[in-house]
């Protein structure tokens, strides 16, 4: 099947794929943040030492009550992404389609993840929940706003298609970048001085990153100024009708959707499982910041040690090739870390490691693919439609996104009534076969996918 993207164009200078792919640093910086420690803050183990700030009621679990609140705020704003999507495509400035949408929101969208960690009760009540519930609708908004418009500059930053996987490849590494941010640093942070400051670091940093990379690649950004063509209705049943994106859609929200809960379980496995494990005077129930630490070390080492790998796989395969072996391999690595701690004679803490650095090495060719492959799929629909709707696609990608993964905060607290403490950890064990069975149901949604031809992998610079 014929692609409209080609080796015919010119490439794009390699300071602009390299400052586009910088600017994954923002977002993963405050998403990779949240997955890890907002359950956390809000409604840790019933031994942990901080304190729990939202309470049972009703006769439901009180983290039962955060994953539902987090999954209807979640559910309600997802359908404004294909709105906002579709008026990004319609825009017409003397900025471009999708500038004013990236420098207006930025700055709300980074101040308003500080209120996360700033709960107006300092105990457990149903206010803080009310809070919650309000405040993730205004920062999911913000960060579509800001985030999807950045997402869809892709298909025009890089228009061959050696620029895309060398964009997708420095969109990982600094994707990584932004995981050591919101995973490593913040739980340093977090043991250090707390949570309010963590979230200030995070937050400044994402502002930071997503407004100096802008600077670099303004002159390409404007260049994306003409409008699309369809009305609303027109252009969501169209991308709805694609069959490549409907092919691939499920593989990638389904992915989201296990790695939500396998980050979200961290601090809970080092309370519980790791509870005894002692490393350089530390002990994991009275350092979990630093023993968190050490496991999202594990999990950002694996990916950057992957990175070639699957640079090869889709140089010698495809990139749908590789996607998929990536999904197989995320399948059955996830659930090794339902075992660690099993096997006699070795450290429960370096069989954590090893389970969490597999997992890593599994992970990178998921986060390396799907911004190519949606690419991809942009121009296929163009060829199909005559007009271009890179946020329409990204916006209703994001849209199904979050509808998944706004149900992972709830099935994790489900999971965790197995068994959350250090007596019975069977919830906290369970979610690593758990987000493993999502992601071999994403590797069987994706075998319909079918575009071609794909490019060997080029010099990243």
């Amino acid at each position: 099947m014929a692609m409209g993207v080609t080796g015919q164009e010119t490439r794009t200078p390699g300071r602009v794929r390299f400052t586009y792919g910088f600017a994954s640093v923002a977002g993963n910086a405050v998403s990779q943040t949240w997955s890890l420690w907002l359950v956390y803050f809000y409604a840790p183990p019933s031994d942990a030492t901080i304190a729990t700030r939202v309470s049972d009621a009703w006769g439901i679990d009180a983290r039962v009550l955060l994953g539902l609140t987090l999954t209807v705020a979640r559910l309600i704003e997802a359908f404004d992404d294909p709105l906002i999507g579709y008026w990004t495509d319609r825009t017409k400035s003397r900025w471009g389609r999708r500038l004013p949408f990236i420098v207006v929101f930025t700055p709300f969208w980074a101040f308003l993840f500080v209120f996360f960690f700033l709960p107006p009760v300092a105990h457990a009540s149903l206010e803080n929940l009310t809070y919650l519930f309000f405040l993730a609708m205004a920062f999911y908004m913000l960060s579509n706003l800001s985030g999807a418009a950045q997402e869809a500059l892709l298909p025009t930053i890089a228009r061959r298609a050696d620029d895309r996987l060398s964009v997708a490849t420095w969109q990982l590494v600094f994707g990584v970048v932004g995981a050591i941010v919101g995973l490593s640093v913040s739980s340093l942070v977090v043991q250090q001085f707390g949570f309010t400051a963590m979230a200030i670091t995070v937050a400044f940093i994402a502002f930071g990153v997503r407004y100096g990379a802008m600077v670099v690649i303004w002159p390409y950004a404007r260049a994306d100024d003409t409008p699309s063509t369809p009305g609303f209705r027109r252009a969501l049943r169209d991308t709805f009708s694609n069959p490549q994106f409907i092919s691939y859609l499920p593989s990638f929200v389904l992915f989201q959707t296990g790695l939500q809960m396998l980050t979200a379980v961290l601090p809970f496995y080092v309370d519980t499982v790791l509870r005894d494990s002692t490393l350089f005077g530390m002990k994991g129930s009275e350092d979990t910041g630093a023993f968190t630490f050490m496991l999202t070390a594990a999990v950002i080492t694996g990916i950057l040690a992957a990175i070639p790998v699957y640079r090869r796989l889709a140089g010698r395969f495809g990139k749908a090739r590789a996607y998929r072996v990536a999904m197989l391999w995320s399948a059955a690595a996830f659930p090794l870390l339902f075992f660690a701690g099993f096997v006699p004679a070795l450290p429960a803490l370096g069989q954590a490691i090893g389970a969490i650095l597999l997992c890593g090495m599994a992970t990178a060719g998921v986060f390396l693919f799907p911004n190519i492959l949606t690419a991809d799929i942009v121009d296929y629909d163009a060829e199909r439609t005559n007009t271009r709707r890179e946020a329409m696609f990204y916006g209703t990608q994001n849209m199904v996104e979050k509808g998944a993964t706004a149900l992972s905060p709830l099935i994790f607290a489900g999971i965790l009534l197995a068994g959350d403490t250090s007596a019975n950890p069977l919830g906290i064990r369970l979610v690593g076969p758990v987000a493993g069975v999502l992601v071999f149901i994403a590797f069987l949604s994706f075998r319909r996918y079918s575009l071609t031809p794909d490019v060997p992998a080029p010099s990243m610079h």
